[in-house]
């Protein structure tokens, strides 16, 4: 059993990361079928493999879905070098069970055919934390945004996790980058993006204080 149940209709922080810590996205075409999986395996009906699902596409008979259709939506994602954080919303029962586990096999055959391996790539199931107050979803939004500056990654690491995560949804507005975040519940609690821009930035001045006693940040976000 889960220590967290899934409602739907409830916020959940989600996250895994490699096992033993290894590098789960090396590169851009990593992140890119990251985040293929992510939008295509979004359906409650099943599409196959993505593959299968592409060449459907080509056909011009892709695999359809309404906003009924949906496993779940997405309010925030960032995908670093070994590991991932997804803020999502149950939309159907099991939603969010049934959504990672599709990404979670569906990655891992990629990734393994890929690099030439085999086994587990994620540790063990997926981790998830209830979102239980509007307040922790806001500050969640941040970390999630914000995850690169949070690790203090390096360049060209930084600008590779910084262009992939929503964090270009939220602020930047990068046109070459899809959006695919339900934004409005964080969104429409600002003015416009440049308040919401302030408010992440304080934020990360105290996230960044208090990464300085480890735990302390784990009880924030992760338990």
């Amino acid at each position: 059993m889960r220590k967290t149940p899934f409602v739907t209709g409830e916020y959940y922080h989600i996250y895994n990361r490699g096992v033993d810590k290894r590098i789960t996205f090396s590169d851009e075409s990593d992140m890119q079928r990251f985040y293929d999986s992510i939008e295509e395996f979004n359906t409650i009906e099943p599409i196959g493999s993505i593959y299968e699902n592409s060449f459907a596409k080509k056909l011009g008979s892709p695999t359809s879905k309404s906003e009924e259709d949906v496993l779940v939506k997405l309010v925030a994602h960032c995908a670093n070098p070994n590991h991932f954080h997804l803020i999502l919303k149950q939309e159907a029962e099991k939603g969010i069970e049934k959504f990672m586990q599709k990404i979670g096999t569906g990655y891992t055959k990629y990734f393994n055919h890929k690099y030439e391996r085999s086994g587990t790539l994620f540790q063990g199931k997926f981790k998830s934390v209830h979102v239980h107050s509007n307040e922790y979803l806001l500050h969640l939004s941040v970390y999630v945004n914000s995850n690169d500056k949070v690790h203090q990654l390096g360049s060209p690491t930084s600008k590779l996790v910084r262009s992939r995560s929503s964090w270009s949804e939220y602020v930047d507005g990068n046109e070459d980058i899809p959006d695919i975040c339900e934004k409005d519940i964080i969104l429409d609690q600002f003015k416009d993006r440049e308040e919401y821009k302030n408010f992440a930035t304080e934020t990360l001045e105290d996230i960044l204080e208090r990464r300085s006693n480890l735990k302390d940040l784990e009880d924030m976000f992760l338990e």
